[in-house]
């Protein structure tokens, strides 16, 4: 049985095992109604995460017609991290500016140089996907520390 944290007591683990693991699977839904996964970079900042990507990725159009989508962090599969958001774009360039710098200033691997990736930074394609939680779910299935462990957050 999960238990049911506030994001104050699962914050530090979530953010420290999300930063580590970097890469995650994010789950979409097509314009049918079918699943599709890709592999993402977010980056978190307390309950807010973020995605740099371009307008025209597939992975934005999913979101502009569904923007409900799955995110699992699997480096550990005794330790896994799920998160279940809202998904939007975001094109304002005084945030993108603030995170491509935040990025390019943070050691790799969680931190790379987006404009690199992107090209410009004012580049009408380019920009955000702002990921807002409405659950998060840190496992410990590993027995390390006792009984497996299920903490689940919900806005």
């Amino acid at each position: 049985m999960p238990q049911i944290a506030t994001f104050a007591e699962i914050e530090a683990e979530f953010i420290a095992r999300a930063h580590a693991v970097v890469w995650c699977n994010c789950a979409t839904i097509d314009a049918r109604g079918r699943p599709r996964s890709r592999v993402v970079h977010p980056y978190w900042e307390g309950a807010t995460g973020w995605i740099t990507t371009q307008r025209s990725s597939l992975k934005v159009k999913h979101m502009s017609a569904n923007p409900f989508v799955s995110l699992a962090y699997v480096a550990d599969p005794f330790r896994p991290v799920y998160v279940e958001c809202r998904a939007e774009w975001d094109g304002d360039l005084a945030t993108r500016r603030r995170l491509w710098d935040l990025l390019k200033n943070i050691p790799a691997p969680l931190g790379f140089d987006p404009a690199a990736v992107w090209g410009d930074i004012g580049g009408p394609e380019n920009g955000l996907v702002r990921l807002t939680p409405w659950r998060i779910e840190v496992n410990d299935f590993s027995h390390a520390a006792g009984p497996p462990v299920s903490k689940v957050w919900r806005a």
